[in-house]
């Protein structure tokens, strides 16, 4: 009765891919059990071509296609919904929202999981138990995990690269392979057991080629890294190759509606946790979010705290509702300001990928009329900044990043020297959603080869050195100030072109399955 079960379309179709994809989450920040990949994705891909063949026989009766794409679908759904269900708690903070939280934890995730659906669908019916199907399956899968990225505004959140995020080692081919070409080997990779399975002599020797490349790369990582602290530990850092940072996390509860007093209690706790020394030259790095539902207009009135507290040899970067009237409309930003201690606005970045129903409410005219609103304080959307320009002082090139804007690898694309990434992570409480986040900015640091300061409110804030590692950290649960002297690291490399080099990967591999394919017919 129970082996029937277990053999059953319900079971493997249905229940088996959906246990596997919730398993996923332990994978990924913070718990890092990467290892269990070795066995979830083989294990997809084993139930894929087993379904296959039960298709053609047991479940004859049933769609052939609609059981892969099944399969796929629900291993995506419980993906996701193990996954990013802390998005929920986003809504929690506003009563109008709350009724949307199933569609929150369950709406979302049927919805994504239809990337891993046609995954699976598009490439199962061609699948066998051989290398080639490995790299088919593998280019599949990074292709969706590409798409999802790309569509809709994008969403590039926990694709399987980010599993490797505590362990720097094996992320410094980031550098020169670019984001979703490390995803596609990581896929490879994972399936490689695979191989011991297959019974070919051919494939225990594939399997001992990936298993050298993981390792060697993980080899290549660790020399890079110690070459790298070498460096940095007998170069005297002075001010022409280096700015004094200080990251301030206030830990500030998250509420909507604050008064002005309210507004001037947060103003002094921020300059109190800066302990400021008037003849160092330094940069102050605050949140956002710290003045939630204030403009910087408004802010500005109490720029004589600022005066007092602060001097000429600091500069002090935030972020703050900005607002900008023009011919057709009123428009408001979510943005990153840098001023002086005058509060003089010296620098300005407005926010370029805004959340859909976070900061801005699509198809407003629409929803609007049913009272819905974005979720962030305030009615009316956000509106979307134009561009994106690097912020130039003496050696300085810094790279500005608003909160989710970390995780999208072609943002942080231009030639700079600093990235700083401010972060409001109180929306998602105590859940794993700020250390997924905060797993992102690795990934962005060694991409670029530079620092990445990075100051959350209620998340991870710490300096990340230029090879992923963490130098400094507050966790969610502290307030206070780190301080660093960080690196300006001037790159004189040229930037790869990371998705061309992900396409002719992804070419390559679908090539080599279609060539030998054509040669097993012959």
């Amino acid at each position: 009765m129970i082996l029937n079960f277990f053999n059953s379309r319900l079971f493997l179709v249905f229940l088996f891919p959906f246990i596997l994809g919730n398993l996923t989450v332990f994978s990924f920040q913070p718990f890092n059990l990467s290892y269990i990949n070795f066995l979830i994705l083989p294990i997809l891909f084993l139930l894929t071509t087993y379904t296959q063949k039960k298709s053609k026989n047991t479940y004859r009766k049933k769609p052939y296609l609609l059981n892969l794409f099944f399969i796929g679908y629900l291993f995506g759904v419980g993906f996701f919904l193990s996954g990013i269900h802390w998005i929920s708690h986003s809504l929690t903070f506003d009563e109008i929202f709350k009724f949307l939280i199933p569609v929150a934890i369950i709406g979302l995730p049927l919805f994504l999981g239809l990337f891993f659906g046609l995954a699976v669908l598009i490439v199962g019916p061609f699948l066998k138990n051989n290398f080639t199907s490995i790299l088919l399956f593998s280019s599949s899968f990074a292709f969706m995990d590409y798409l999802r990225a790309k569509i809709l505004s994008g969403f590039p959140w926990n694709a399987w690269a980010y599993t490797w995020s505590w362990k720097p080692e094996i992320l410094q081919s980031l550098f020169f392979l670019g984001f979703f070409s490390f995803n596609l080997l990581c896929i490879i990779i994972y399936c490689s057991p695979l191989l011991i399975i297959f019974k070919k002599k051919l494939n225990l020797f594939l399997f001992f080629l990936v298993s050298l490349v993981f390792f060697s790369n993980y080899i290549y990582g660790s020399s890079i890294i110690k070459k790298n602290d070498k460096n940095f530990t007998n170069l005297e850092l002075n001010s022409k190759n280096s700015i004094y940072t200080k990251i301030i996390s206030p830990s500030f509860d998250l509420k909507y509606n604050l008064s002005n007093t309210d507004l001037r209690e947060n103003i002094l706790k921020l300059i109190k946790y800066s302990e400021t020394e008037k003849n160092k030259k330094t940069l102050f790095v605050w949140p956002e979010g710290v003045f939630t539902g204030f403009t910087f207009e408004q802010i500005r009135e109490y720029k004589i705290l600022f005066e007092k507290t602060f001097s000429d040899n600091h500069l002090l970067l935030f972020g703050s509702n900005t607002t900008q009237e023009s011919l057709k409309k009123f428009n408001t930003f979510n943005s990153l300001v840098i001023t002086n201690n005058k509060l003089d606005i010296i620098y300005q970045y407005n926010k370029i990928k805004l959340v859909p129903f976070g900061e801005f409410l699509p198809y407003e005219n629409i929803f609007s009329t049913i009272g819905l609103k974005k979720i962030t304080e305030g009615y009316g959307s956000f509106s979307k900044g134009s561009k994106s320009d690097i912020f130039t002082f003496e050696n300085l090139k810094l790279l500005p990043l608003i909160c989710y804007e970390v995780i999208f690898p072609h943002l942080s694309e231009k030639k700079s020297n600093l990235i700083v990434n401010i972060s409001e992570d109180a929306w998602f409480g105590n859940t794993i959603g700020p250390s997924q986040h905060f797993a992102k900015a690795i990934f962005r640091a060694i991409e670029n080869n530079v620092y990445l300061v990075r100051s959350a409110n209620r998340g991870f804030s710490a300096f990340i050195d230029n090879k992923g590692n963490i130098k400094k950290v507050l966790a969610p649960s502290e307030r206070g100030a780190i301080e660093l002297k960080v690196p300006i690291i001037n790159n004189t490399h040229k930037k790869y072109k990371f998705d061309l080099i992900f396409f002719v990967l992804l070419f390559t591999g679908v090539s080599s399955f279609i060539i030998l394919k054509k040669n097993e017919q012959k």
